[in-house]
């Protein structure tokens, strides 16, 4: 099975924040992405609006082809965007207002009716819904119980160990949750800090379908322009 590709456009955006111009525009990044085999846009409309801003959400809705995933925090003004904007797809992370990116995985032990009641709402109105979890198999079950769809296993313990031991440890810890998580009949996807050396591997794990992944492509793409990345990460999914 060909694992998809959901390409996160937001530091495209974070560029264009950094000096409030109308460039480079994160929705033609994703029209590119899309042209050049994307099989998936991602945005994480952040409560701070640091990087993606809701206009580039509405626009994305209207013009991308393949699915819009919209990541976001599981507050009141996020549910009323979700289900007024309706995205493919939505993925519920944790945010803080202080951290650079985001740094690990949602709770779903903490408030188990509360996380229940929003995942079903965004269900009722036809939104697949997603967790960003970490690679545990007691967030795995609760993910299950409270009626999400989709887990996505955060992969920065993965992306960020710097020996061959630890490397191999995370990755035990991702087979693990992934094996598991599918056996409960989640579908799975995985994201954060992956990079065009460190995905085949992660990629290889069969039950998992999808990846998303931003920073490392764009950054790549100041070298070598936004379509030639995608390719390239394309390929190092593949193991080319």
């Amino acid at each position: 099975m060909k694992t998809r590709l959901g390409v996160n456009v937001d530091h495209v955006a974070t560029v264009r924040q950094a000096r409030g111009t109308r460039y480079p525009d994160p929705v033609a990044a994703a029209i590119v992405a899309e042209l050049a085999g994307a099989d998936q846009i991602t945005v994480h409309l952040r409560e701070d609006r640091r990087h993606v801003q809701d206009r580039d959400v509405r626009i994305l809705r209207e013009l991308i082809t393949t699915r819009l995933n919209l990541e976001m925090a599981m507050t009141d003004e996020m549910l009323r965007i979700a289900l007024d904007v309706r995205p493919d797809m939505v993925t519920i992370v944790p945010e803080r207002r202080e951290e650079r990116t985001t740094e690990g995985g949602l709770d779903c032990l903490r408030d188990p009716d509360a996380n229940a009641r929003f995942i079903a709402a965004l269900r009722d109105a036809g939104i697949v819904v997603s967790l960003f979890i970490d690679p545990d198999l007691r967030q795995n079950d609760a993910a299950a119980a409270q009626g999400a769809e989709i887990v996505e296993i955060h992969t920065g313990d993965y992306a960020e160990a710097t020996t061959a031991a630890a490397v191999q440890r995370e990755l035990d810890r991702i087979r693990a949750a992934s094996t598991h998580a599918a056996a409960a009949g989640l579908i799975v996807a995985a994201g954060h800090g992956l990079d065009y050396r460190n995905v085949t591997a992660v990629a290889e794990i069969p039950e998992i379908e999808e990846l998303n992944i931003g920073h490392s492509i764009v950054a790549r793409a100041i070298m070598v322009g936004f379509d030639q990345a995608i390719r390239e990460m394309i390929a190092a999914m593949r193991g080319a």
